[in-house]
């Protein structure tokens, strides 16, 4: 059968679109494969070590920035966002309770991998209906893709300060997605990157993870400390968690393009009753079984329950001087691993710090920061 004519793939591209959305995603663009410009950035980051023990990040070399050797014969990426901020997300009230657990927005819904791989497929025979023939692979975080780059050139959106993709009717409170066609679509164009001269995110990390804009050292970030590394987290960033339990939204939350981000449609991205603004001591006493059930469907289940008492083990030590607290912590002693041990070893002689010199008080630069460039209702 004869290739298809410019006019015909311009159609198809709108159907696409209208396709995409009708799935649930907001945004739906489309680029070429041609990430050339980024392989000197990831290069850079790598050879620095910045990824961490995310090993995977390496493993590929510049793959993850060549989609036509990812996937032989892809010529164009379909990007998608789907939003996931709820309503009443209260970001500022749990982060400034220390007796909370704080766990990333994203997390407290069900898992976006499988529910948006899942869309994307749909989408993909969608497209196969329409034409003779297409080879498609969705991903959603399940390879190595240059998720932000591609989205970036697909006109979703640009790369913020703190590497994640911004928009300036959505903010940064998406998710991302990518099909891999072998359809010679037209492009979508770049958007004009929006963040001038602000550096609120750069200020705001608590471990100053973001070293220079566009750069974030992993090693330093919450977000892996608590998620991705798998041994102790080093001492020197312990205090800095604060009450951060699974990941950290401090740059999102500062950022002022999130005052116009939209609220999803999505209702299984919404917040768990058994997760959200939950007492860190009632977190800290599920056992095993308890951990998997309450995390059932839920991105938090990845880092196991070793890593959960981990977590909240520091967030203990970080919290005001509590009698509850350091019973909960010695009760724990004889239950757990070395590591999480170790942690918990930590969480004492921080309370015991506490108990002589009188509660800590938490600074409220921070909350006064994020207050002010949250959207009204949030």
């Amino acid at each position: 059968m004869a290739d298809p004519s410019d006019s015909e793939l311009r159609r198809l591209s709108e159907s696409i679109k209208s396709w995409g959305k009708s799935l649930g995603f907001q945004q739906v663009g489309i680029c070429d494969v041609d990430l050339t410009r980024h392989e000197d950035h990831l290069r850079r980051w790598l050879d620095k070590q910045m990824n961490g023990e995310m090993r995977y990040m390496s493993e590929h070399g510049m793959k993850r920035a060549r989609p036509a050797e990812l996937v032989p014969g892809t010529l164009r990426v379909i990007s998608v966002r789907m939003d996931y901020l709820p309503p009443d997300a209260s970001f500022a009230r749990d982060l400034n309770n220390p007796a909370t657990g704080y766990i990333s927005r994203y997390a407290l819904g069900r898992d976006y991998h499988k529910l948006m791989r899942q869309r994307l497929k749909q989408l993909g025979e969608k497209i196969r209906q329409a034409t003779a023939e297409l080879s498609y692979r969705p991903f959603v975080d399940s390879a190595p893709v240059l998720e932000h780059a591609l989205a970036e050139k697909a006109g979703i959106g640009w790369t913020g300060k703190h590497s994640l993709t911004l928009s300036k009717e959505a903010g940064s409170w998406f998710f991302l997605g990518e099909l891999f066609i072998d359809l010679p679509l037209p492009v979508d164009e770049p958007i004009e990157e929006g963040c001038g001269s602000c550096t609120a995110c750069l200020t705001i990390c608590p471990t100053n993870a973001i070293v220079e804009p566009y750069i974030v050292d992993a090693r330093r970030c919450i977000s892996y400390l608590t998620i991705e590394l798998k041994g102790a987290i080093p001492e020197e960033f312990r205090p800095l968690l604060g009450n951060r339990i699974y990941g950290c939204d401090d740059c999102q939350l500062i950022c002022p393009w999130n005052r116009y981000a939209s609220i999803t449609a999505e209702g299984d991205f919404h917040p768990r009753q058994q997760l959200k603004g939950r007492q860190l001591l009632e977190l800290f006493n599920w056992d095993e079984q308890t951990f998997l059930k309450q995390t059932e469907g839920s991105a938090i289940r990845r880092i196991g329950h070793e890593r959960w008492l981990r977590n909240i083990a520091v967030a203990l030590g970080n919290a005001p001087y509590s009698e509850a607290v350091v019973q909960a912590l010695e009760a724990k002693k004889a239950q757990v691993s070395d590591m999480v041990l170790e942690h918990i070893d930590w969480a004492l002689s921080q309370q015991a710090e506490k108990a002589v010199t009188g509660p800590d008080r938490l600074t409220s630069r921070l909350i006064r920061s994020i207050e002010k460039g949250l959207p009204r209702d949030a």
